[in-house]
């Protein structure tokens, strides 16, 4: 039986900064999505603690990362990654201000020495984990392998497009589908009806996955995705309109297999 068909997919190739949306992408299990977070702008005080070697980083806790929820002006930058050349491109208003790339020592210094700038110009949130300025450093391999999600434990991203249209529609606003940062979102189920998924497996494309939480949110969707500014406050309305601060479900993939636009959700 279909329950749903693959609306979008997304990745995020630096964490916490600009997704790419994807027309296909391959579902690994004990991965993920090779790409997806495989990138992280780390401060350079806990590195050095720690003496992590940059590009082989383990994952690690966002805490010790530059993040839109820490730092919310930085979803005023488009960022491009493309695979292909490792070269990450980084455009303000428009006007490119950075192209460097991200499996050379130069082009790694230039990246780690544009945001740490870009974060000296710019105020964190009063809710900041790291809020003293602290060197950036990239970490992160560009063959893909490294990842640096919001949990250690391989996972991906589902959402609704019924819920987003729900909550479009109690805000009196357009909820971009960005400021949720899911890698995969359906239509044709009904709002909030992802919820119900929760502990069962399912076919998706050529893959298989077993849905296994519901995603409690924090104050980065409440971030405009193209101007950086806190625009709308998407934790409170969640909270008096339905009780929680939840939207999506998590998933792990239980069988390799690729998935594109138009693929379905079935049993």
């Amino acid at each position: 039986m279909t329950l749903a068909t693959i609306k979008q997919l997304f990745t995020y190739p630096i964490k916490g900064l600009t997704p790419q949306e994807m027309p296909e992408f391959a579902l690994t299990a004990g991965h993920g999505i090779k790409g997806d977070r495989a990138f992280a702008l780390m401060f350079a005080d806990n590195m050095e603690a720690a003496n992590i070697p940059a590009q082989n980083a383990p994952w690690m806790s966002k805490k010790h990362l530059a993040v839109q929820n820490d730092w919310p002006l930085l979803a005023a930058l488009e960022c491009d990654y493309q695979p292909e050349t490792a070269v990450l491109t980084v455009k303000r208003q428009g006007v490119a201000v950075l192209s460097a790339e991200t499996n050379t020592a130069p082009g790694r210094d230039r990246i780690s020495t544009f945001f740490t700038e870009y974060l000296a110009g710019i105020e964190p949130t009063k809710e900041a984990r790291h809020p003293q300025l602290a060197p950036l450093q990239l970490i992160g391999d560009s063959s893909g392998e490294t990842r640096y999600p919001d949990r250690a434990p391989v996972h991906i991203s589902l959402l609704s497009q019924a819920t987003l249209d729900e909550l479009t529609q109690k805000a009196g606003k357009n909820i971009d589908v960005r400021r949720f940062r899911p890698n995969i979102v359906l239509e044709g189920m009904e709002a909030w009806s992802e919820f119900e998924l929760i502990g069962k497996q399912f076919q998706l494309g050529t893959a298989r996955i077993e849905v296994t939480a519901r995603i409690g949110r924090c104050v980065n969707i409440e971030v405009n995705p193209e101007t950086g500014d806190r625009d709308i406050a998407l934790l409170s309305l969640l909270q008096q309109q339905f009780g929680h601060a939840q939207t999506g479900v998590l998933a792990k993939i239980t069988n390799s297999g690729t998935v594109k636009i138009g693929d379905i959700l079935n049993f």
